[in-house]
């Protein structure tokens, strides 16, 4: 049986309407690559970075914030751009310490229907329409990932980092849980149900690391790196090419 017969009996778009169809969607394909294209040139200069993710719906007088400002801050003066999604809450807090430093403070803004405001603490704002060509960019340019408490666009962002790493599409990099009391039911799930199930390797839990104090983050991100440096080496920059 073909395609064709399998659709529902009288499902048949006008031709017209089709063809106006094929057409908007040739022209988003162009509008996608110029996102890409765009911010890749913007953001060609900033390295070494680190990307801080966490919800947007923290508020300027919480311990979180707080504590991703100081991270941020100590970043930025330690040689790192930091990057954020360019938003309020934890991505705001980020900016805002990586602001008041020595390096770039760069915000990879969404353009949402709701909840997401530009924050004003950015030396580099690059807009995007599209979330998969963002989260492309948050890995392109990272050396390490420092993820604050948050919800399901954390989740998204932390789960998608683990898998290319897992999977080798994309090198290894420090991935950093800052909250103990936060994160804790998450590590002991994957652990308990994941691993224990199968579902992944029990080597794959080393892949992140659950640190709070802001010092021990950086060294962590150091000794990283310590005998190799922060450039790409050339295969890391080939897997980049191809993600």
């Amino acid at each position: 049986m073909s395609a064709k017969n399998k659709l529902p009996e009288g499902f048949e778009l006008p031709a017209s309407a089709q063809t106006n169809n094929d057409s908007r969607e040739a022209w988003r394909v162009f509008g996608i690559m110029a996102e890409f294209v765009e911010a890749t040139q913007r953001l060609a200069t900033v390295r070494p970075a680190v990307s801080i993710f966490g919800s947007a719906r923290i508020a300027p007088d919480s311990e979180v914030y707080r504590l991703t400002e100081k991270i941020a801050r100590m970043l930025s003066d330690a040689g790192f751009s930091v990057i954020s999604g360019g938003g309020p809450g934890v991505m705001e807090a980020a900016n805002k310490g990586a602001f008041a430093g020595k390096s770039l403070s760069v915000g990879l803004n969404i353009q949402l229907p709701h909840e997401q405001k530009q924050n004003p603490y950015q030396d580099i704002s690059q807009s995007f329409h599209h979330f998969f060509a963002r989260k492309y960019m948050f890995v392109k340019v990272a050396a390490a990932y420092v993820v604050m408490p948050g919800g399901f666009g954390t989740l998204d962002e932390l789960l998608e980092a683990l898998t290319l790493i897992q999977t080798g599409k994309s090198p290894r990099i420090p991935i950093i849980l800052v909250g103990s009391e936060f994160w804790a039911g998450l590590i002991d799930w994957l652990r308990t149900r994941l691993v224990a199930d199968g579902m992944i390797h029990a080597d794959d839990m080393n892949l992140v690391q659950l640190i709070d104090d802001p010092q021990s983050i950086l060294n962590a991100i150091f000794d990283h790196y310590e005998t190799r440096g922060f450039a790409h080496l050339p295969e890391e920059h080939e897997l980049l090419l191809n993600l």
